[in-house]
């Protein structure tokens, strides 16, 4: 009977040891997957931040041809798309992300975001009025904003781009479309307003120092406003101004500001220069 015993004990070992191999087998296949999850997600970030656009958009190609049905990576393909400027494909890229079950409701604000890069407006406007209005995100109202605007309905794309400033700590970008938007309809104090509170949040933030300058043009006021600018930036300004100014039929004044756009610009300034010539040739 003893014999027994001992003749079995081996094989429970043997046993013992192979449950024990396939138990630490299982657990390095599932150590080995996660890790493959956190390396495929750091990828999919980089790809969408600091990677090539186009190159992003290759690569999510290829991904989701293996996995069709993955939504992190049709918004990967959908957002490089938009990185890389290729608008026109970003739109159906888009609509495959929303009619996917697990779509959710920024996905529809990305489409319409889509739509109004390709001129799209009336669609866009149906896509942001089947969002619901509890959804409030800085997003949703520029977008709702810039189509108000489309519209010409000024009083709620004011009222949108107010909300909208209200939900981000970054409005620079809002601030310089609704002052453009004020710049559109004639009122210049108040799209100078504007544009100077766009520049109190992001001081470097050129369209808005150049829409400055035309709001200030408008009111026939061609001094430049006391901003923080580079030397090369200060030539570009003083062309705008110069521009506005001919435009106002204030053709001295322009010519001086052409004038000095071309001294002030450290290289040669090409379109000053031409509209200079021009302008000289016209007086002749």
């Amino acid at each position: 009977m003893r014999q027994k015993v001992w003749s079995i004990l081996p094989v429970v070992g043997l046993i013992a040891l192979a449950a024990c191999d396939q138990s630490s087998d299982a657990e390095v296949n599932r150590v080995l997957q996660d890790v493959n999850v956190i390396d495929e997600s750091n990828l999919n970030d980089m790809m969408l931040t600091v990677a090539d656009p186009n190159e992003a958009v290759t690569y999510f190609q290829r991904t989701l041809a293996s996995n069709p049905e993955r939504i992190d990576l049709q918004r990967g393909l959908a957002s490089s798309f938009i990185r890389a400027g290729r608008n026109v494909e970003a739109v159906p890229a888009w609509q495959a992300v929303v009619a996917n079950p697990q779509a959710v409701t920024d996905d529809g604000v990305e489409l319409a975001d889509a739509l109004i890069r390709n001129n799209r407006w009336a669609e866009a406007e149906a896509v942001l009025d089947g969002i619901p209005p509890t959804h409030e995100t800085f997003k949703r109202y520029r977008l709702e904003a810039m189509v108000a605007d489309s519209n010409e309905e000024w009083d709620r794309a004011d009222s949108f781009y107010e909300i909208a400033v209200g939900l981000t700590t970054t409005p620079a970008g809002a601030l310089n479309n609704w002052g453009f938007s004020k710049l559109s309809r004639g009122a210049y104090r108040d799209a100078e307003r504007l544009f100077t509170e766009a520049l109190r949040h992001e001081p470097g933030l050129f369209t808005a120092k150049n829409n400055l300058v035309l709001a200030r043009g408008a009111q026939r006021n061609y001094d430049l406003p006391v901003i923080a600018m580079t030397q090369i930036e200060r030539a570009q300004l003083l062309y705008t101004l110069a521009l506005t100014a001919i435009k106002q039929n204030d053709l001295t004044i322009g010519k001086g500001l052409l004038q000095e756009a071309i001294d002030t610009h450290p290289q040669h300034f090409e379109e000053a220069v031409r509209a200079l010539r021009a302008l000289e040739d016209n007086r002749a």
